[in-house]
């Protein structure tokens, strides 16, 4: 009997993993399509960028909400978590969206990728998930690949884009920690969206009024359809750190990055130069094998 209930326990822990899977690798796309389109609407600044990107998944995510019956109710004591995740994901878009205007899409796009090692780090602090030495060091390897793709140096002009990018993924992960945190207080996912996206969109509110740039109707469509981006990301991304925890499904999140060099390449014509390729694989390899560890570890256990 209790082998029949653990085998049912193992079966949906894999369903909800699987389903976990699926959702990150249609968020990673999403995401990639999302900064192709910021690239692409030009020299317009970060945060109006992220007005517009923000204000599609509001409307989507009010539309669901409204459809669904349920309406804006929420648990009060979710309230600080809400505000938090919604804090941090607005300086992640930010300097997301700044490092993505100024340096090659993939080199920004793998600094926003180091979300999920700091996703495990304050998983650990915040929620007390498991972080063993092995996870550590592999946070250290993904640190030591970031510098290569960053390249401190004193020209903290040629630097500061990256810098941004840097704390844009770092800021990411907390938001993810507190989509993890959400999730197990049942927090609804819609709602966690909604939430987050009205409230980016009225921090970014009084600059975009008192610093507002014309833009052309081709950069409106480019910075709307960004926002389509955003919404199946988030979306996806919300559901998967929902069904499973961030040590067994962060390395998927790592395909924005095939993505987006893709994108790079075709529609820019740009490639990252050497280091930067050192520091994708070494960050690359770290997710890997870390990823593999967690399995074995799972198995075993």
């Amino acid at each position: 009997m209790e082998k029949e209930e653990t085998a049912v326990q193992q079966d949906r822990s894999r369903h909800r993993r699987n389903k976990a899977i699926a959702c990150l690798i249609f968020s990673a796309f999403s995401f990639s399509l999302m900064n192709l389109c910021v690239k692409a609407s030009g020299d317009l600044p970060a945060i109006q960028k992220s007005f517009f990107r923000n204000l599609v998944a509001a409307f989507v995510a009010l539309v669901m909400l409204i459809r669904s019956g349920e309406g804006f109710s929420f648990q009060k004591r979710n309230l600080p978590l809400l505000i938090l995740r919604s804090t941090l994901g607005t300086i992640g878009i930010f300097g997301n969206f700044y490092a993505v205007g100024k340096l090659v899409l993939s080199d920004a796009s793998m600094l926003n990728k180091l979300s999920p090692f700091f996703t495990l780090l304050f998983s650990f602090i915040f929620l007390r998930e498991k972080l063993k030495p092995f996870h550590i060091i592999s946070i250290a390897g993904a640190f030591i690949g970031s510098m290569l793709i960053i390249k401190p140096g004193f020209d903290f002009t040629a630097v500061f884009p990256a810098l941004c990018g840097a704390v844009g993924g770092m800021a990411a992960g907390g938001a993810y920690t507190c989509v993890r945190g959400l999730g197990l207080r049942g927090e609804r996912g819609t709602f966690i969206v909604f939430f987050f996206s009205t409230f980016s969109c009225l921090a970014a509110l009084p600059y975009l009024l008192l610093n507002y740039h014309p833009m052309t109707l081709m950069q409106l469509f480019f910075l709307l359809l960004a926002g389509v981006g955003a919404t199946g990301g988030q979306f996806g991304i919300t559901a998967a750190y929902q069904h499973a925890p961030a040590r067994e499904i962060s390395i998927y999140d790592y395909t924005q990055i095939l993505f987006a060099a893709a994108w790079s390449f075709i529609f820019f014509d740009e490639l990252p130069d050497r280091l930067s390729v050192i520091g994708y694989v070494i960050i690359f390899a770290m997710s890997a094998v870390m990823f593999f560890y967690n399995r074995k570890e799972e198995e075993a256990a």
